[in-house]
């Protein structure tokens, strides 16, 4: 009889886990006149059956590009294993492309630029086409936004201009302004040079300060997370948002652990930015 057993958990050991797969999507742009191409993670049994998910927009930092979240987060390990455990919800997850490596010559960032109007096309383009094809999101109850760096800035400020439109916003190391004297100092305007005018430009602390009280009553309809590390160049920044917010009666969790501005940290950052987004869903 053990012997049996035995032969039963070793062929149950060689057995495939359960996991999810990403596939990697393009759409064509009227606002942008391109292409742009968008990694999809998809929860293990996406297709088997006809469901509606919630779908969770994960968006990467300056330099990096549509592919970072998987090649250097490993997210669709993390997802897989967050999902098999039960502490998250089988979700869509979508990484769009905003940037590349030659910052000085390709777009990067989440925000309308001189000839270059990203946060139109993420609007008005890829959200509503991007959940028509995967079956996901539709409403705010089923929609979440989050990113590192940039894409932390650009999480928060989307959350802060839609807030009918998303649930809760996980903010890691987020870029969250720029100083006007860092853009005088700049050698020329090239597209580098544009991204940090609009981080400026769409500064989420100026947000904060210039938001009435309606704006504030809609803000509070969103669970907000901060999260970054002790020895980051950008904790002041994040810092000021969490406590603006507290000072504006907006609640936020904010935490700061043992770390720098790398991808140790936001690996661990998205175990924990998951289960958050999955709360928050209905």
């Amino acid at each position: 009889m053990k012997k049996i057993a035995s032969v039963i958990l070793l062929a149950l050991a060689f057995l495939p886990l359960r996991a999810g797969k990403v596939v990697t999507d393009s759409l064509y742009s009227r606002v942008l006149g391109a292409t742009v191409k968008y990694n999809v993670y998809l929860p293990d049994g996406y297709g088997k059956m006809e469901r509606h998910y919630p779908v969770v927009y994960l968006l990467h930092g300056l330099s990096d590009d549509y592919t970072a979240w998987e090649r250097k987060g490993n997210m669709q390990t993390v997802a897989d294993e967050l999902v098999r455990s039960g502490e998250i919800k089988p979700m869509v997850v979508i990484m769009p492309n905003a940037g590349g490596p030659d910052i000085h010559n390709t777009w990067n960032g989440y925000f309308n630029m001189p000839g270059w109007n990203y946060e139109d096309f993420f609007f008005s383009e890829f959200m509503p086409a991007a959940e028509k094809k995967y079956s996901c999101g539709g409403g705010k109850g089923q929609r979440a936004v989050m990113g590192l760096s940039m894409g932390g800035g650009g999480s928060t400020v989307y959350a802060q201009k839609h807030p009918d439109m998303f649930s809760s916003c996980y903010a890691m190391s987020a870029w969250l302004d720029n100083n006007n004297e860092e853009l005088k100092s700049s050698p020329k305007k090239d597209k580098l040079y544009y991204v940090q005018m609009a981080v400026r430009e769409n500064s989420a602390l100026d947000f904060i300060d210039k938001a009435d009280a309606a704006t504030l009553d809609k803000l509070r309809t969103v669970a907000w997370f901060i999260d970054c590390g002790d020895d980051d160049f950008l904790l002041h920044l994040n810092y000021s948002l969490h406590m603006k917010m507290k000072k504006a009666g907006v609640h936020s969790e904010l935490r700061v652990r043992n770390g720098v501005h790398n991808w140790e940290y936001w690996h661990l950052a998205l175990r924990l930015s998951l289960p958050f987004a999955s709360r928050t869903f209905n």
